[in-house]
């Protein structure tokens, strides 16, 4: 009995042992640390989890002061990262890993269990005590699980910030270059306007025939129909932009810059950019961070494989029992103590353990199969946003180096036959209408430019490739017709 009670002590302390030597606990930040250093490296913003009320007015004062001037892409984005609440949710999601990492890491509780039975003039107390012995061997390997996963976990947070950082900048290119074209759109309408007034005159007094002054009139009312659309597309794309910036009752409030910024003298060479996406991109991390914890997975998986169940269970009862002689009538009390161990072994005897261990297997090839495709997905990725990123610079540099050049001389000389009477009104305003759609033209091609160069970042770094620009209401008007395009 002394060396039952000796071992049940034995055990209970190397259990009490495990579990003060492997507690572990929270962060104060939630695990932000490693998410802030990766983005202010990456993009040079800082990302915050707003936790309390201190930190949340904190985030107001800093989202006032950056919209108290014109924002700039970085600006917008900054405001973004301080006000999207989506991001805010998905930080909460890595503080909710991070407490199951902590909770997957920790030794396993005992079960403690009492239980009295009682009948007639006997009473009966047991005690029990449960360890998990084979949650306790397997401990070493299950932290390094959790701990991989947690990892995972990270990097997710990391990429859904460099989404939302590329969203905002898309976003803010399209707003600016929809305001520079509403503006644009605004001056041509007002000089038809003009025009068509002075059209309308001279034709009252005979100096303008009926079709002339049409053309004139189809003309200014294209060029408001084009200016409508280009309102709608603006307020669209502001809209947009202060959803990604989490804006509430500042939606009208932040300033844009009336024009994208100029075209650099260069555009960027990038001869290694598949192998800056391979080493960079946040996506492959996380497909190399899976393969990590699945292989991690697979190896318990197979060391486990031939037991599904190992407990050791401590037990001790004591009895007590109360009799009284029939002769004297004296009480008479016995008391009796036992103590032991049990352990518990269950092994699947009808497969040992293949099943899990195909499973393990399976999901461990399929992780190596999504990091092969991540990969390949990365590379071409990056290859096609260089490819449109020196595309949408060439394209842009030629409107403002040939088109936009060519549009005014045809214009001016058009003036001047015009006031020389040489050429009636017609190819004035043919030119006209086609000198506006080139402008816009031009600022859709440099709004793509920007657009592209925010998706080149992307590519390398990780957060998703932008959708191909769609057609423009502006492009939409160009297949319109009309009188004056047509002659």
């Amino acid at each position: 009995m002394r060396s039952h009670s000796v071992t049940i002590k034995g055990a209970m302390a190397l259990a009490v042992a495990a579990l003060l030597g492997g507690c572990m606990s929270v962060s104060s930040d939630g695990g932000m640390e490693a998410i802030s250093a990766a983005v202010q490296t990456q993009t040079g913003l800082h990302a915050t989890k707003i936790g309390d009320n201190a930190q949340a007015d904190a985030a107001r004062h800093a989202i006032d002061r950056l919209l108290a001037k014109p924002l700039t892409a970085q600006s917008a984005v900054q405001v973004a990262l301080l006000g999207n609440r989506a991001l805010q949710a998905t930080y909460n999601d890595l503080g909710i890993s991070e407490a199951q990492y902590v909770q997957a890491s920790l030794p396993p509780s005992p079960t403690i269990s009492l239980a009295r039975i009682a009948g007639g003039m006997e009473v009966e107390i047991e005690r029990q005590i449960l360890f998990n012995l084979l949650a306790l061997i397997t401990l070493p390997a299950r932290r390094e699980i959790a701990s991989s996963r947690y990892d995972q976990a990270r990097l997710k947070a990391v990429e859904e910030t460099f989404r939302l950082v590329a969203q905002t900048r898309r976003s803010f290119y399209r707003a600016v270059a929809s305001r520079q074209n509403e503006r644009a759109m605004g001056a041509a309408a007002n000089n038809a306007r003009i025009v068509s007034q002075l059209l309308r005159k001279l034709g009252e007094t005979g100096a303008v025939n009926k079709l002339d002054q049409a053309r004139e009139h189809v003309f200014y009312a294209e060029v408001t129909a084009m200016l409508a659309r280009a309102r709608m597309s603006h307020q669209a794309d502001r809209e947009q932009l202060a959803r990604l910036m989490g804006l509430w009752d500042k939606a009208g409030a932040f300033k844009l810059p009336d024009a994208l910024p100029n075209l650099p003298a260069k555009p960027a060479v990038r001869p290694d950019i598949e192998r800056e996406a391979i080493s960079r991109n946040v996506q492959v991390a996380m497909a190399q961070a899976e393969l990590e914890t699945t292989a991690r997975t697979l190896g318990l998986t197979e060391t486990t494989r031939y037991i599904d169940v190992l407990e050791l269970r401590g037990m001790s009862s004591t009895s007590r029992k109360t009799s009284v002689d029939p002769v004297t009538g004296a009480v008479e009390r016995e008391r009796e103590s036992r103590r032991g161990l049990e352990l518990e072994l269950r092994i699947p005897v009808f497969d040992f353990g293949a099943a899990r261990t195909r499973e393990a297997e399976e999901t461990w090839k399929r992780a190596l199969n999504r990091l092969a495709d991540t990969a390949i997905n990365v590379r071409s990725h990056a290859r096609e946003a260089y490819a449109r990123y020196r595309g949408a610079y060439d394209l842009a540099r030629h409107y403002q180096r040939n088109i936009l050049p060519l549009r005014k001389t045809i214009t001016d000389e058009n003036l001047l036959r015009y006031n020389a009477m040489i050429v009636d009104i017609v190819p004035v305003l043919a030119d006209a209408r086609q000198r506006v759609l080139s402008q816009a033209a031009a600022i859709e091609a440099q709004r793509d430019f920007w657009i592209a160069h925010s998706d080149m970042r992307a590519a390398v770094i990780g957060g998703g490739v932008g959708e191909t620009s769609s057609a423009s209401p502006v492009a939409a008007a160009s297949s319109g017709g009309g009188d004056a395009g047509g002659h």
